[in-house]
């Protein structure tokens, strides 16, 4: 088994120099390649491996008898191209998800690999998925999309729309950690259902603090969900990767590539019925598979065992 982390120069964008893309690829050299690709704070390094034994973001499905078995697959990750950043701390630049999905191709061809065994894609990254699969489709076997679809829904927009707006005026007010811990607090309501909540902070949950100012139980997890993400994420990658979900498209009927589909129970951001549209317009639909959890959208970073028996035929058909 072996572990590489290595950058792939792109080359020029049309507008301005793009960055390179960074990427991790786990597993035995002559094994198939699998491109995992999650929401927008997931990083290139999916599973733990020689180089970097440390957990990845989706160590739970990787392993022994698991989908993502890096000993008889490459499990490939990437980091997401993002708009760069200005003074401000605004991106440059927009980046949407045939950007993303053009990067990719692009590496693909400096590591040699003329077709990804599979390509399965959660959140985002099932966005990014889609738009390889519709733009490059010989260069994908498989596809596999977890609580994405062919658009952003409204409401999603609606409630990212403000979450962008915060950090913007928290950049304006020199509060940018502030604004993007608050902002995440916002994202991590839409990311697990009402049921959860009501289970883990029943009503009356309340502390105080050194003050004496009352705290609500929920209040304090949203603040520290939001503080780790403010710790590891710029506010301008943040603004220009959650415009590239909004600004998503792909025509589902130009998407030839045999694919399943996963919904999650209770998602508030790509609900059921939007991924159900989209099953109906595929040409090559091979099924379409709900993710039971009271967690919503987040339910393919938690229910991992279920999410990995789910993949494994998959895979392995």
């Amino acid at each position: 088994m072996s572990t590489r982390i290595r950058t792939a120069n792109l080359g020029p964008a049309a507008s301005a120099p793009r960055p390179p893309l960074e990427y991790e690829i786990v597993g035995p050299g002559d094994a198939p390649v699998v491109l995992a690709l999650g929401g927008i704070s997931a990083s290139r390094h999916v599973l733990s491996g020689p180089v970097d034994p440390t957990p990845g973001w989706w160590e739970g499905i990787g392993g022994a008898g698991r989908a993502l078995d890096s000993r008889v697959r490459r499990v490939l990750g990437i980091e997401y191209l993002d708009g760069g950043s200005d003074e401000a701390g605004l991106p440059q630049r927009e980046v949407t998800t045939h950007d993303q999905a053009c990067a990719i191709v692009e590496l693909l061809d400096r590591l040699d690999i003329a077709q990804l065994d599979a390509v399965i894609g959660a959140s985002y990254g099932g966005m990014v998925a889609l738009a390889l699969a519709e733009r490059w489709p010989e260069r994908v076997k498989r596809l596999v999309v977890i609580s994405a679809a062919h658009e952003a829904h409204a409401m999603a927009t609606a409630l990212r729309t403000v979450q962008r707006s915060i950090v913007e005026l928290g950049l304006r007010a020199g509060e940018a950690t502030e604004a993007m811990t608050l902002a995440r607090g916002i994202a991590m309501t839409t990311y697990r259902t009402a049921r959860e909540f009501a289970e883990r902070f029943p009503a009356g949950a309340v502390t105080r603090d050194a003050g004496q100012r009352a705290e609500c139980e929920v209040e304090r997890y949203l603040r520290r969900a939001g503080t780790r993400f403010a710790d590891r994420m710029s506010p301008a990658r943040f603004l220009a990767l959650s415009l590239s979900a909004d600004l998503h498209h792909v025509t589902p009927e130009r998407v030839r590539v045999p694919t399943t589909l996963i919904a999650a129970q209770g998602d508030t951001l790509v609900p059921g019925s939007q991924m159900r549209t989209l099953a109906s317009r595929l040409p090559r639909l091979c099924g379409i598979h709900t993710l039971r959890s009271r967690r919503g959208h987040d339910a393919f970073l938690t229910e991992t065992g279920r999410l990995s028996r789910l993949l494994t035929p998959i895979l392995d058909d």
